[in-house]
């Protein structure tokens, strides 16, 4: 579905034109203080919306449709898969800051595995959403464990939250950490404590 917008809005509301979105931005500068119509500014309004463009990306893809091709020939493999330390860039959606981070995804297979980029891609799809950082964790691992439907399924995100660091209460170099655990992850201390020690 790559490219073909996922409606994952309740609102029935057409989207807004590109026009009306850069009317927007020209709107902002002006509360802020400042004259969108000076030379610095001018173009202002069209490349932030273009930038938009790349920030919420994810909403134009199906993070299940990128699971969806998966390899059955393992000769039985049943151990742990884990991709660690994927970055990401994202946006919270209660003030429109960064949210920088990386995540570690683990899967025990049932059968079937995927190739290992789209498990990148699914967080990066669910990273270019505006989000909270607990939502996105486990969107990730209900998105892999309704695809797959492995043994068990683990995703751990640490993330910098510029809501926090850059404005507000101003505390640079504070992470947050959160994660979710499903299927056996969730039922064996040791399979989750073996899946934690992967984490730097």
């Amino acid at each position: 579905m790559k490219n073909k917008l996922v409606n994952i809005s309740t609102s029935e509301a057409p989207a807004p034109t590109r026009e009306e979105a850069e009317a927007a931005v020209r709107t902002l500068l002006r509360w802020a203080g400042d004259n969108p119509e000076r030379d610095g500014l001018i173009e202002t309004p069209k490349r932030v919306a273009k930038a938009f463009e790349e920030y919420f990306r994810g909403y134009r893809d199906d993070p299940e449709a990128i699971l969806q091709k998966t390899f059955e020939e393992t000769e039985g493999y049943d151990e742990m898969i884990v991709l660690r330390g994927i970055r990401f860039e994202s946006h919270c959606e209660h003030h429109m800051a960064p949210i920088i981070g990386r995540a570690w995804v683990g899967y025990i297979p049932n059968g079937r595995v995927v190739g290992i980029s789209k498990l990148a891609r699914v967080v990066e799809v669910y990273a270019k959403r505006l989000q909270i950082q607990e939502k996105m964790t486990a969107q990730i691992a209900n998105a892999i464990e309704s695809a797959l439907q492995p043994q068990g399924v683990a995703v751990v995100i640490k993330a910098e939250h510029h809501c926090m660091t850059t404005r507000g209460i101003h505390k640079p170099g504070t992470d947050m950490v959160t994660s979710r655990m499903l299927g056996i992850f969730r039922d064996s201390a040791i399979t989750r404590q073996e899946f934690l020690t992967m984490i730097d």
